[in-house]
């Protein structure tokens, strides 16, 4: 006697079917059957664990090959994001971009991620730094993990920069990403400027970067602070959709966005001692935030259409 009940037949049929139609389509088209081929293997290394990650947890290829198709159709269909300068970026060795922080979810850093990865021919990964509470959410931890995030702090960052890996740094923090919408584009305080201090002590070149767009992405309206420390978390915002539209409010919204590379800022020259001069880091400091700046607004002068 079967041990299959009389409704699974014309399942096992259809499936077979389905099977035997993949298989003769795969035949057909070649570049199908390379997908599906890669497909396997992947799933395969996965499921017996041979595949690498660093001792930060960047595992480069679910980075490359899960999350990057991912992002892709954001960056592409729905920011249409332009890239001006990527020459900017070095081909190989250390770097440290500098960018405003904005957009109330941090999309900006995923977003900038990929920009980098797609637009060097190396494909290098940004190395992004990031606070503590990002590695302390479930699912974005360790999605920050895999694709190449740090924390922010001095020690990893210099572990990177002597690597040499491009670090990617948003010194606004918080205070950037939470900022209402009436402050938009306007650079918040650039911290105690760590991060000159680490490029100083490593020699290598500070690189600003402008972004546009992300603001209009999540439209911060109102900061529910009662809320945000109900739940342990910066800010709790108020946008257009969120969360009038509940988890329909965490689709962004079509902005297009514009991404600058500035010029290098050259450090190897100050020394490493130049580090510990509160002045000396102040002043660069201050020049880097001045560039980014004056970038976004120039930007924004040029901007000709903000959504679609």
């Amino acid at each position: 006697m079967s041990g299959r009940g009389p409704g699974l037949d014309p399942a096992l049929a259809l499936l077979g079917a389905a099977v035997d139609g993949a298989e003769r389509l795969a035949r057909t088209h070649p570049e199908i059957e390379r997908a599906l081929a890669r497909l396997v293997s992947f799933i395969r290394r996965r499921v017996t664990g041979e595949y690498d990650i660093d001792e930060f947890g960047l595992d480069r290829e679910f980075t490359e090959g899960v999350l990057h198709p991912l992002v892709k159709v954001l960056y592409d269909k729905w920011f249409h994001v332009s890239v001006v300068g990527a020459e900017r970026i070095p081909s190989d060795g250390p770097a440290l971009l500098v960018a405003n922080h904005s957009g109330t979810i941090a999309l900006d850093g995923v977003i900038l991620s990929y920009a980098v990865h797609r637009n060097t021919a190396e494909r290098r990964i940004l190395r992004l730094l990031a606070a503590d509470l990002v590695f302390g959410l479930p699912v974005v931890g360790d999605l920050a993990r895999r694709s190449g995030s740090a924390l922010a702090s001095a020690d990893d960052a210099a572990r990177l920069l002597g690597d040499g890996e491009l670090v990617g740094v948003f010194p606004e923090g918080f205070k950037g990403v939470g900022k209402g919408w009436s402050q938009r584009y306007r650079l918040q305080r650039f911290g105690r400027g760590g991060f000159v201090s680490t490029a100083i002590r490593a020699g290598v070149p500070i690189i600003p970067v402008s972004i546009v767009g992300a603001e209009e992405a999540y439209p911060m309206i109102a900061d529910i602070s009662p809320l945000a420390r109900t739940f342990g978390l910066p800010y709790f915002p108020v946008t257009p959709t969120f969360p009038l539209l509940g988890l329909l409010g965490l689709v962004p919204l079509p902005s297009r966005w514009v991404i600058e590379i500035g010029e290098p800022i050259d450090t190897a020259h100050l020394g490493a001692d130049a580090a510990e001069d509160p002045m000396e880091v102040f002043e660069l400091t201050d020049v880097v935030r001045e560039k980014i700046q004056s970038r976004l607004y120039a930007l924004l002068r040029e901007r000709r259409r903000t959504f679609f």
